[in-house]
């Protein structure tokens, strides 16, 4: 039923409009208020059409005067368009339902989740009877290396020990700074994602000693630990050579790591470090000095040819990302600087190599890659001697 209540809850416009469909003459020039007067008295005019046609005895006639009415006044037909309101938040509510169900945007929703999935799950072992272990080695005074092994239950134990704090965990790497009274405190906390295994971590003030710890962290600040790694001790400045940039002849020096690393230590020497690093080289690490010693001396008295000319070659990686963005070069990660620069320093050694350089954001929904296919070639020419006499 209509009432100047009900109408003056409409805008002036929407007014116009009604009484335009009804008819109402001199519309375009009234106010809301005499828009309102118009349309209702035209309303009484109607009802009371409609009454006169009831009061007919005639059933017949009446069903005529009612079908006459219908054809010669349309505008109860205009006034059910007219007074439909305009939107409400409902119907906007229902459009975005409406286009949340539209396939494309379900399925970009679903690729999103899953991605997020993806970075959140670290796991590399799907194996029974898999071993969790993270090994902390030491690269030189000021940097480490952490590499872990995670299996795919343990992360599942993960999700149900952190309940509903899973949704918002991400797995971190925590570096735990370790004093003399074996008290731990965290001093690093980086955010790690599926697909890597390693990590690089600067550290300063040396010497110090450090543990890692790898798990997941919700937004609450829960934390889950999933493997703890050895202890370790950084050497004071200078007391060691430096490794490459990339630390790209780790396998060379893989001895000389573990043993910075604490595996000459009978008391702090770590089991799974040295069964990391055999696994991952498929050779004995740690050979007694005797065996590194006699190595040494073969090199040193091995004669060697009057004149020498020894070439290497060494490659240089840089560019630039988005800030805060996580690069990996051939699966290792790249130290990316405040500004998105990175730079990488590598052997390069007699063959052909691809390098893929992979760039992700820091939310994980965008990832670019480049892949460099580098080829070394060298030749050494046979020795030419020249007679002295020449």
């Amino acid at each position: 039923m209509i009432t100047a209540a009900s109408l003056k809850e409409y805008t002036a416009k929407d007014l116009a409009q009604m009484a335009k469909s009804r008819g109402v003459s001199g519309w375009h020039s009234m106010r809301k208020d005499e828009l309102v007067k118009a349309i209702l008295k035209l309303n009484r005019t109607s009802v009371s059409r409609k009454a006169a046609a009831t009061k007919a005895t005639n059933a017949p006639t009446k069903t005529k005067t009612a079908q006459k009415s219908t054809k010669s006044d349309p505008a109860p037909a205009k006034r059910s368009r007219a007074a439909v309101p305009p939107k409400s938040a409902s119907a906007k509510n229902g459009a975005a339902r409406v286009e949340k169900s539209n396939p494309k945007v379900v399925r970009n929703i679903q690729n999103a989740h899953e991605r997020r999935e993806q970075l959140k799950d670290i796991s590399h072992i799907d194996s029974d009877g898999a071993k969790d272990r993270i090994a902390l080695m030491v690269r030189d005074s000021y940097w480490l290396h952490a590499y872990w092994e995670i299996s795919r239950k343990s992360i599942q134990r993960a999700k149900a020990a952190l309940a509903e704090h899973w949704h918002t965990a991400r797995p971190v790497l925590r570096l735990m700074e370790v004093d003399g009274g074996a008290a731990e405190r965290v001093v690093r906390q980086i955010e790690v994602h599926g697909g890597v295994r390693n990590w690089y971590i600067d550290v300063n003030d040396p010497p110090k000693s450090f543990r890692a710890v790898i798990g997941y962290v919700s937004a609450s600040g829960k934390f889950h630990a999933l493997s703890r790694s050895n202890m370790v001790t950084t050497p004071e400045p200078g007391a060691c050579d430096d490794v490459d940039a990339n630390w790209s002849d780790v396998a060379e020096n893989v001895d000389r790591i573990y043993a910075l690393s604490g595996g000459n230590d009978d008391e702090n020497v770590s089991r799974e470090l040295k069964e990391m690093l055999e696994e991952r080289f498929s050779r004995p690490i740690g050979e007694p000095l005797g065996a590194q010693l006699g190595k040494v001396a073969e090199r040193l008295h091995r004669q060697r040819p009057e004149f020498e000319l020894d070439v290497d070659v060494e490659m240089i990686v840089y560019g630039r990302t988005r800030t805060g963005a996580y690069v990996t070069l051939s699966g290792d990660p790249v130290k990316v600087h405040e500004d998105g620069a990175f730079l990488v320093k590598m052997n390069l050694p007699d063959k052909r190599q691809i390098f893929p350089i992979v760039a992700r954001s820091h939310d994980g929904l965008e990832q670019r890659t480049v892949a460099l296919a580098i080829e070394r070639n060298t030749k050494i020419m046979d020795p030419v001697s020249h007679d002295s006499s020449d």
